[in-house]
């Protein structure tokens, strides 16, 4: 605390007025002459006039040391520091939003009036305490600015979900120490794509426990969940156009919308796939027709016959069925662990898809055109849609007659297929990618194949979004490319945990992911304490 002494005299001259009023004496005449002389010393007499008041007690005003960046996960990206009381909930703090913005706004407003516990009092006019949202400013997509200042909160984004990830930020800087730091926060993300994946075709998860982990990707600022609902074991949303593929125990289509709808509301979308041509096995159990058989009468699980029409039939009928189902802007093709390619010799096992592919792309052709030209015809069947079309890496082959289409990204997750390539080539090749590295990022239940469950720790220390295959970067110059990545849960042996345990499993190393996504760089906090602040503030 600093005092301001106040008052016409201090220190030495109060003092040195003092004593001269000490020494004034009367004249006998009344006059003001000097004092008469009496004996060994001098006689006082009082003054004529009061003695000034003393000086008023000291006044405190209050200062405010420079204040810090909140604590938040994933943490802002840049702080401009201020001395300030900074903001918390009061008696009378209110959330209201700027006219012009209240239809785009309301939802963001009322939520965070909710969480905050404060009432959401629409266009009003902002008060002394209270939260202001509004659309605004040239940044980035999904970028925001968070003033804290003159005793309330603006927040502002040039679109909805930049305004909404300010809401987040105060929400846990709230949570995590009851108010949010004087300044003004300037945060973007690093990477476009933030997502978490599951397989709900290998386990059944309920709608609920979507729904759950929906809410705890918000307040992570992540923005893509991918549902894998169709793979050997069960294909688990309900189908119009063949129910008999559909798993008992599965999701309607009135829970899927519930799903989109919710993530919708939290600027999360969510990315479908049906795997094909591998990991149909569902589909074949009810249409044993369509399986692969090998020339030794080998019938490989879950791959279906890709030189006959009536696969890719059945296929395409489930994609458009499903693309109006998921309005979202993005689609997984799927593509990987193709059995027949898979083999040392694909031409002498499958003569059937040998003739096909010559037939199809001339006498050079091989059974890897093949596969590459079905991936092309799911894309064709997708792409009218408007969707952004993304398949798995170890579903593009090189030296074919025929290449994947330049459009598709490459969601890249392992090294370890037969005839591995690294991520390189494909980003020289000008491939977009999405990083899914399995060394990091897979989460499969059971740990089957060398497989083990992956930790936020090593995940905040040692992965980036360039760290795509094994722990080794690609050069920084592929940054742009990168649009970002996923953490994935896969069901290999389902009923190694419940889903309760899955949740709580995920738990850190999702919460890692979604920093590293947001800001690649090295994190400020220590793994303990960045530990201590997720048990905080979600």
């Amino acid at each position: 605390m600093r005092y301001s002494i106040r008052g016409p005299l201090r220190g030495p001259a109060l003092l040195a007025a003092a004593v001269a009023l000490a020494t004034v004496t009367s004249c006998s005449s009344g006059s003001g002459g000097p004092p008469a002389a009496s004996g060994r010393g001098t006689t006082v007499t009082a003054p004529t006039t009061a003695p000034p008041p003393p000086p008023p007690s000291p006044t405190p005003t209050r200062t405010y040391p420079l204040s810090t960046a909140p604590l938040t996960i994933p943490a802002v990206r840049s702080h401009q520091a201020a001395r300030g009381p900074g903001w918390k909930p009061g008696p009378d703090t209110g959330v209201v939003v700027a006219a012009k913005d209240e239809g785009a706004l309301a939802d963001e407003a009322r939520l965070i009036a909710g969480e905050l516990r404060v009432p959401y009092r629409g266009t009003a006019a902002a008060r002394p305490g209270d939260v202001s949202l509004a659309l605004g400013g040239q940044g980035a997509a999904e970028s925001y600015t968070l003033a804290v200042q003159g005793g309330g909160v603006r927040i502002t984004g040039p679109d909805q979900a930049g305004v909404f990830y300010g809401t987040r930020t105060l929400k846990q800087s709230v949570r995590s120490t009851g108010a949010i730091p004087e300044g003004v926060i300037a945060d973007a993300p690093a990477k476009p794509q933030r997502g978490l994946m599951v397989d709900i075709a290998r386990k059944y998860f309920t709608a609920g426990w979507i729904e759950d982990r929906v809410r705890e990707m918000a307040d992570l600022k992540l923005n893509q969940l991918g549902l894998h609902f169709s793979d050997d074991q069960g294909f688990r949303i309900a189908s119009d156009s063949h129910p008999e593929i559909v798993s008992a125990r599965h999701l309607s289509k009135a829970e899927v919308r519930r799903i989109v709808d919710l993530a919708a509301s939290l600027h999360i979308t969510v990315v479908p796939e049906i795997d094909s041509p591998g990991h149909l096995g569902a589909v074949i159990d009810a249409h044993p027709e369509l399986q692969l058989v090998s020339a030794t009468g080998r019938a490989p699980r879950g791959a279906v016959d890709i030189s006959k029409p009536a696969s890719a039939k059945i296929v395409d009928e489930l994609l458009r069925e499903y693309t109006g189902l998921f309005p979202g802007a993005y689609w997984h093709l799927g593509g990987d662990e193709y059995v027949a390619l898979m083999s040392k010799n694909p031409e002498a096992s499958y003569p059937q898809l040998a003739r096909a592919a010559t037939a199809r792309y001339g006498a050079s052709a091989r059974v890897q055109d093949l596969a590459t030209g079905w991936l092309n015809d799911r894309a064709a069947v997708v792409r009218p849609t408007g969707k952004a079309l993304r398949a798995w890496n170890d579903g593009f082959y090189p030296g074919g007659v025929t290449s994947a289409d330049k459009d598709l990204q490459v969601a890249y997750w392992t090294g370890k297929e037969i005839g591995a390539r690294q991520p390189v080539p494909y980003l020289s090749a000008g491939r977009e990618m999405l990083n899914y590295n399995d060394e990091y990022l897979y989460y499969v239940l059971g740990q089957p194949n060398d497989f083990t469950y992956p930790t936020g720790r090593r995940i905040y220390e040692q992965w980036t979004p360039l760290v795509l295959r094994g722990t080794t970067p690609v050069p920084s110059r592929y940054d742009p490319q990168i649009l970002g990545g996923s953490f994935a849960v896969w069901c290999d042996l389902a009923g190694a945990q419940t889903q309760a345990q899955v949740a709580d499993g995920i738990r850190m190393p999702l919460t890692a992911t979604a920093q590293k996504l947001w800001d690649a760089r090295r994190p400020a906090l220590t793994w303990d304490r960045f530990r201590a602040l997720a048990a905080q503030v979600r």
